[in-house]
């Protein structure tokens, strides 16, 4: 798991460049449920929401396990601390927001949940929140016969469902470890739902930043991304939804 997680930072510009911003309401949500404007900033990667949360005015400070992607986003002029989140020191500090992009699912939800209580002063809010696309149809078993063929052994799975409705369950699991922890009010669980052009050539650079295909080898990772290119036949606009949890510490 732990690999697959550290995998995204083998190229942190393509990340960087290929992942969409978060939708302004929910920046502005958490801005609004903090009680002040200092921000921590658990799996901070390439920096995408630390930068949009400073441009909301908050000060923050990222905490990311991938030096690559800690540096590149040093390069934005995000102060970054190399460490997971779990065994990050805080010093003393404290704290009246930690937001966590796209990256909570890698944190164990019990444990992540307790130490997000030590860190954030009475009153602070924890909100993890991330982002989840739909590929059309085609393009969808395009992508997995690319896998299926390029990768035979990799635990790849067409959705059968919506995947936009299935990513729920990372913040159902999410909320379960806040109650757990027992110091935090009843969680809040919303849900944004958006959508995004992207030309043939955007889309290709998008895909290989899903977990798995990061680290694959760059022959493999041709090949699938030749097989999905067959699929696509001019601009696609993806249906996603970004679901974020809100817990206030007691």
């Amino acid at each position: 798991m732990r690999r697959v997680a550290e995998s995204f930072g083998s190229d942190p510009a393509r990340y960087d460049r290929s992942r969409p911003p978060y939708p302004d309401a929910l920046i502005q949500h958490i801005v609004a449920a903090a009680p002040g404007p200092a921000f921590l900033d658990a799996g901070c990667g390439t920096g995408i929401e630390a930068r949009q949360f400073r441009a909301a005015g908050r000060t923050v400070l990222g905490v990311e396990p991938d030096p690559r992607m800690a540096e590149f986003a040093r390069a934005s002029g995000i102060d970054v601390e190399v460490a997971t989140f779990e065994t990050w020191e805080p010093a003393g500090r404290a704290f009246d927001a930690i937001v966590s992009g796209t990256a909570w699912h890698w944190v164990d939800p019990v444990a992540g949940a307790a130490k997000a209580a030590e860190v954030l002063r009475p009153g602070g809010v924890l909100a993890p929140f991330g982002h989840v696309y739909e590929l059309p149809s085609p393009i969808a078993a395009a992508l997995a016969e690319g896998l299926r063929r390029a990768a035979p052994d990799l635990p790849y799975r067409q959705p059968t469902g919506s995947i936009l409705d299935g990513y729920r369950a990372l913040y159902d699991r999410a909320a379960e470890g806040v109650r757990a922890s027992g110091c935090f009010a009843e969680p809040e669980i919303r849900r944004y739902d958006w959508q995004h052009t992207y030309t043939r050539d955007e889309l290709l650079d998008l895909i290989p930043t899903s977990g798995g295909l990061a680290s694959m080898p760059p022959d493999k990772l041709t090949e699938i991304l030749s097989t999905v290119a067959a699929a696509i036949d001019g601009d696609v606009t993806l249906a996603y939804a970004t679901w974020c949890l809100t817990a206030v510490r007691r």
